[in-house]
């Protein structure tokens, strides 16, 4: 009999069987799909050569993640590769703000009427980064907090609204850019702890960068199922779990799935009716004959670009896709040109482009036409440099990632209380009506990005229980 099955080899899937194997247990892993990765794939989508990102692509919470910077990844061929700048966000006047290693450069993009209040910001926080994340990225129960003084701070600061943060700011520019900032988690701004989102991927950028994994988002994933294999563990795919029996034999069961998926294969009745999917997004991949055209020169160095006028019309968008139920007319985007800084995703001279916009959940129009106006308005001439495109909608992407409900690539919605009592309210999150069974994916705290952090998590309540059986 093994230890620990696992079910579903996305990042938090893997890094839970890693976690059980190094403490050695006997794991083995299963993922439906043929290869390894969930949302941290590589794959050619448009042309040969073109190696597109289906999901994630810029990876500022997986660089600062405990849970991977305590494995050896870079072993197994995980290289992180730094763009000029982390982040730019242009203004239809050519113009742009930036997220910089930097915290002056930062601060000197928002103009001198915001600076301060930047440095302000953010400076508390920068030198206790590392414990930071730790603490609030663990629950109290596994994990006690290192800082507990910083991490009160970072509450007070953070459990608020952004649009209340925002009134530090006197002008548009940082405004808009924050904005953007706190719309990764396709929220409405004047959420709950939406301030906290922004703040995270602002300190991020400032101590470990928004990287990019050479070659491609699946490295990582790579990576992890390469370590895992050394250390003795099994990763079987092509293998869809359609009920408990599909596996075979052992002291703990532990899904990286969506608690519906879980609760249907389990047995589990309603248990989780009352869980909440969010918006969904419409995202497209492009082969482009050259570099984006940004009209702003800081978004041709940056590997991340936010497309958003300013903080009012995000604000839209957002409310659009979440409350409205319907698609924006002009639609925030989150987009990432990856060869800017690795000329290995594409032929010579060519390059990798991704761009998405939020919509309903479950969504099925065609958000292109809406998306490439957008990028018009910023990157004149945009249209001429596509090779090739590939859409996926909500549907298409949940076919691709079952986790992707409706097209929810968070796994369930980040607002109110649901953005930290996640999948229920419970001080075990990791834990299911049958006491073998255990629950790892973003769908469990501290939720979405590729992190592994909810794998880190959940593997130490199953070794815990597999210590007293």
């Amino acid at each position: 009999m093994l230890d620990a099955v696992v079910v579903g080899a996305g990042p938090n899937g893997l890094t839970a069987a890693v976690e059980l194997a190094r403490r050695g247990f006997s794991v083995a892993l299963f993922e439906a799909k043929g290869t390894v990765g969930g949302g941290a794939r590589t794959e050619e989508l448009t042309l040969p050569g073109f190696r597109h990102d289906p999901c994630s692509a810029a990876h500022p919470l997986a660089v600062s993640s405990p849970a991977f910077r305590g494995l050896p990844l870079e072993r197994y061929g995980l290289e992180w590769l730094h763009p000029e700048l982390p982040m730019a966000h242009p203004f239809p006047d050519g113009t742009a703000a930036v997220l910089a290693r930097s915290v002056n450069e930062t601060a000197a993009s928002f103009g001198p009427r915001d600076a301060g209040a930047y440095r302000r910001l953010v400076t508390p926080f920068l030198h206790r980064w590392d414990t930071l994340v730790r603490d609030f990225m663990s629950l109290p129960l596994t994990a006690l907090p290192r800082d507990p003084v910083t991490l009160a701070r970072f509450g007070l600061v953070g459990l608020p609204p952004s649009t209340w943060l925002a009134r530090r700011f006197r002008d548009e520019r940082a405004r808009t850019l924050f904005a953007g900032l706190v719309a990764h988690v396709m929220a409405p701004l004047s959420g709950f702890a939406t301030s906290a989102t922004g703040l995270v991927f602002a300190l991020a950028a400032h101590t470990r960068g928004w990287p990019v994994a050479r070659g491609g988002s699946q490295a990582i994933s790579d990576a992890l199922a390469g370590y895992l294999r050394e250390l003795g563990g099994a990763v079987h795919t092509d293998y869809e779990v359609k009920r408990l029996d599909d596996l075979p034999p052992a002291r703990a069961y532990v899904f990286d799935t969506s608690p519906t998926a879980l609760a249907r294969i389990a047995g589990f009745g309603d248990h989780y009716a009352g869980y909440r999917y969010g918006p969904g997004v419409f995202k497209i991949d492009y082969a482009l004959d050259g570099p984006v055209p940004w009209t702003a020169p800081e978004a041709r160095r940056a590997g991340t670009v936010q497309i958003g006028a300013d903080s009012a019309e995000i604000g839209a968008a957002l409310r659009a896709a979440s409350r409205e139920k319907q698609a924006p007319d002009a639609p925030f985007l989150i987009t990432v040109q990856p060869s800017v800084v690795d000329p290995t995703r594409a032929p010579d001279g060519k390059h990798v482009f991704w761009a998405y916009g939020h919509v309903p959940h479950g969504w099925t129009g065609d958000l292109t036409d809406a998306i490439e106006r957008q990028l018009e308005r910023f990157a004149p001439g945009f249209r001429d440099r596509v090779l090739a495109r590939a859409t996926a909608g909500p549907p298409e992407l949940a076919a691709r990632n079952a986790n992707y409900v409706g097209g929810d690539i968070a796994t369930g919605a980040v607002s109110g209380l649901q953005t930290l009592l996640r999948p229920k309210l419970s001080l075990f999150p990791y834990t299911t009506p049958h006491p073998a069974v255990f629950i790892c994916s973003q769908a469990t705290p501290p939720g979405p990005g590729v992190h592994g952090m909810p794998g880190h998590n959940a593997a130490k309540a199953v070794w815990r229980r597999l210590r007293q059986t």
